[in-house]
This record gives C-alpha cells, sequence and structure tokens, in this order.
C-alpha cells in the first residue's frame, strides 16, 4: 500500500516554522517546545533551525569489568551499569547511553541529522546517534562520548543535541518503516542488535 505525504516545504533544510508545521501536522516531535528553554538549564527546544533534544534520567555507562571485547553481533548487557538519575558521571575514556525525553514520528519525506550542543562539545563531550530515517518512529537512542582524561557530568532534562530536519520535495520509495527497522518504535535503550 504505497503512502504518500503532503510536503510542506521541500528539498531543504527546515526552519522553525517549518519544523513547527510538521509537528502540528505529523506529530513529529512529543512534547514539543516551540521555544528554546533555556533559564538557568543547557538550552532545549525549538531553534532558528533545529530542535535541542534532551534526555530521561535513565542512562547505561559503560564499563569493562566484564569484557574483553566490544562485539556489535554478539553484545552483552553486561557492558553497561545502569544509572537513573537527574546527573551521570562518564568515566573518562568512556560512554554512556541514553534515550531522549523526545517521541519522534518521522514523516515519509523528511530525514534528520543529529550533532552534539557546542556546551558539551567544548567540554570534550561527543553525542553520536544515527540518522532518523523517513518513517522512523520511537525515543532515539544517544551515545555520549566522554574523550577527556577526566570523568564528564551530563544533566538529565537539559539539551545535549541539535536535531537538524531535511525536507525532500518527494517521499522515499521504501520508509525505514516499510522495511520494518529493528529499532522502530523503541522505548527504551535498545542494546545493538542483528
Amino acid at each position: 500500500m504505497e503512502q504518500k505525504t503532503k510536503t510542506i516545504a521541500g528539498g531543504k533544510l527546515l526552519i522553525d516554522r517549518e519544523i513547527k508545521a510538521y509537528c502540528e501536522q505529523y506529530k513529529m516531535i512529543e512534547p514539543f517546545s516551540d521555544h528554546l528553554n533555556s533559564n538557568g538549564v543547557i538550552s532545549w527546544g525549538l531553534s532558528s533551525m533545529g530542535y535541542d533534544i534532551r534526555v530521561t534520567e535513565e542512562f547505561k555507562v559503560f564499563t569493562d569489568v566484564y569484557n574483553t571485547l566490544v562485539d556489535p553481533k554478539k553484545f552483552d548487557p553486561k557492558s553497561f551499569v545502569d544509572i537513573n538519575a537527574k546527573e551521570c558521571v562518564i568515566p573518562p575514556n568512556s560512554f554512556a547511553l541514553a534515550r531522549t525525553v523526545e517521541y519522534f514520528r518521522i514523516p515519509r519525506n523528511v530525514v534528520t541529522v543529529c550533532v552534539g550542543k557546542s556546551t558539551y562539545a567544548r567540554c570534550g563531550i561527543i553525542v553520536n546517534v544515527t540518522p532518523f530515517e523517513p518513517e522512523w518512529e520511537g525515543y532515539a537512542v544517544l551515545e555520549i562520548s566522554n574523550t577527556t582524561p577526566l570523568p564528564a557530568k551530563i544533566y538529565a532534562n537539559e539539551g545535549i543535541a541539535q536535531v537538524l530536519f531535511f525536507a525532500s520535495e518527494e517521499a522515499c520509495e521504501v520508509s525505514y518503516g516499510d522495511r520494518k527497522g529493528k529499532y522502530q518504535k523503541q522505548q527504551s535503550i535498545v542494546l545493538p542488535k542483528i
């Protein structure tokens, strides 16, 4: 069954009012804040040409206590220590996984790129996440790396990264939803799987 998606803006990076329109039409981001929240926190919400996302108080911090090898095809869940807190300290040269506060429903003609916020980047903290593909839906899982030789603190419910949305004039032929991707509609921090 072919699905059609009406394009609000075509073939370009979406700006604030277009992101807002997509959120109203497709519930692309929930909860959605139509402004940048920055009162005493690392900013989050709608910015000029993107959306600054947050992570929840649920973290999985990498540990090498039980493993000598990281294998994406046979990933051992014991490689992580679960932490539930408003702040998470990532050990030197290590990383943590976290999930976004925001739930995403990406329209069929949209793809995203996510980049870390400058506040964290200036502290040697790198945020990595793959693109949100057309018709992917769920909470995003972020990898937050501490590249420094010192422990690094991450704050839940504050800005961690910015998502940029790119809209095509036409919808893709086969979407992530059509392929029934393995991370579709994830509700928690999902570990690597094949």
